[in-house]
């Protein structure tokens, strides 16, 4: 990655709002968000390896935006591949390894990243005596069918004989969000199609760069619905009030996506239609992403808003100037259970002890129909440095040296605890014939007329 001397237009989409991915074709530039909301300053992304670097070093965040600056990576890359040396069948097979590494990276040491299904426990406990701290770090692991890791016995790693676990040859870059395994299973599919109609290998280059920039600009097309439907729906619950206020979390906006935004577009939305009060941001510890983006885009954008410490929510709520709660999600399980931001959960508890409606907002993207509750998800593990460190684990260390540290990225809010989920294609509420739960298989199959089987 390099750096650029010159911002593209300002870094500013054709609506005024911020653009963490400014591209157009053979060229990617991504907003690096660790440096704002000091300085704006944009890397040149010229493949894959810088958008993986990108992803894990948080220059772009937010699920949408980790999908598409990765599918964008590629494109760049092979739109300034020259003199490829092979045939359509060559190149699908360097796309598909390309996209590969980008949703994964090479791991030669077990790392505590999530839990392993019941069906596993009873082995794994039956040979923790025989490999104790290793067996047990493994014990931790599960994998999904979203992501590429290989099936095979633990034996390749200690000798055990039989063991149905998986080994732990790769590891997902920023493992709970779903859009960027989901996009990647859909463009392998452009890819394979591609391959089997074509014979030269720049026509499968082609057909892929094309599939990614339709991401980008379906994403916005996306994001916008969302904050439509949002902006209508609680309007038409908050009867009793011309205007009102929400609470966010973390950073949904334009930052985080190809634009506009999912909870903070809702936001947007509201405020454009001259319902919305005020917009409270948590701060969202450790990396800041609410006082450092969110606060910001609120600024750029002339909303009214109000900055508060993450263990003010509660008090913000008694104090009765919260109506609801929105929030964004990095992956939603098929009964509703939802991955976002660390403090999410803690944010859901307290708005359920007030009577206040706690929404997500999301694209059907971040719903992961495999996955039947959150005890699934895998959560991400972050640095312990971002704790003992200012700005996120990048300033001077602040806790005193020696002090363990927990640092999950992320946490899992119950499905029971949220009203809605607000995505593209309309809200999802919760079935009164169905024990008061989301069906979001029904609302899906009915939304977009496909089968979910």
């Amino acid at each position: 990655m390099a750096l650029d001397s010159k911002l593209i237009d300002d870094g500013l989409a054709a609506d005024n709002t911020l653009q963490a991915i400014c591209y157009k074709r053979g060229s990617l530039q991504l907003l690096d968000q660790r440096k704002l909301p000091l300085e704006t300053m944009y890397l040149d992304i010229h493949g894959s390896t810088d958008g993986w670097n990108a992803i894990r070093d948080m220059v772009v965040r937010g699920a949408p935006a980790i999908a598409i600056a990765a599918a964008l990576s590629l494109a760049v890359e092979v739109a300034n591949l020259k003199d490829f040396n092979g045939g359509s069948k060559d190149a699908a097979s360097f796309l598909e390894s390309k996209l590969e590494y980008l949703v994964s990276r090479s791991q030669s040491t077990p790392q505590r990243i999530g839990v392993v299904p019941r069906s596993c426990r009873a082995s794994i406990e039956s040979l923790k005596v025989r490999r104790g701290e290793h067996l047990e770090a493994l014990s931790r692991v599960w994998v999904h069918n979203h992501l590429p890791w290989e099936r095979e016995y633990v034996r390749s790693w200690w000798g055990l004989n039989r063991c149905p676990l998986y080994s732990i040859k790769e590891q997902v870059c920023r493992p709970t969000a779903v859009n960027l395994s989901d996009a990647v299973i859909k463009l392998k599919e452009i890819i394979s199609k591609a391959a089997s109609t074509v014979t030269v290998p720049e026509s499968v280059f082609q057909a892929y760069i094309e599939a990614a920039e339709i991401m980008l600009d379906d994403d916005v097309a996306t994001n916008k619905a969302i904050g439509s439907h949002g902006a209508n729906f609680l309007q038409h619950q908050q009867k009793n009030s011309k205007r009102f206020s929400v609470l966010t979390h973390c950073n949904t906006g334009s930052l985080a996506t190809a634009g506009y935004g999912t909870a903070l577009g809702v936001i947007r939305a509201l405020h454009a239609q001259g319902v919305l009060e005020r917009a409270y941001c948590t701060e969202t510890r450790p990396f800041n992403q609410g006082s450092r983006l969110t606060a910001f885009e609120l600024v750029h954008e002339k909303i009214p808003a109000t900055l508060i410490a993450d263990s003010a929510a509660a008090a913000l709520m008694k104090e009765g100037r919260v109506d609801a709660v929105i929030v964004g999600a990095d992956r939603v399980t098929a009964n509703g259970d939802t991955a976002n931001k660390i403090g999410t959960y803690s944010l859901a508890l307290c708005a359920m002890h007030h009577h206040i409606p706690f929404y997500v907002a999301a694209p059907l993207t971040s719903i992961d129909l495999s996955l039947s509750s959150g005890q699934e998800i895998v959560i991400e593990e972050r640095s312990a440095k971002e704790l003992l460190h200012t700005r996120g684990g990048l300033g001077e260390q602040v806790a005193a040296s020696g002090i363990s540290v927990w640092n999950p990225a992320f946490d899992v809010t119950p499905a029971n605890l949220i009203a809605g989920i607000i995505t593209e294609k309309g809200v999802i509420t919760k079935n009164d014939m169905k024990d008061d739960a989301f069906d979001i298989k029904d609302f899906i199959e009915k939304a977009t007329g496909k089968s979910t089987v």
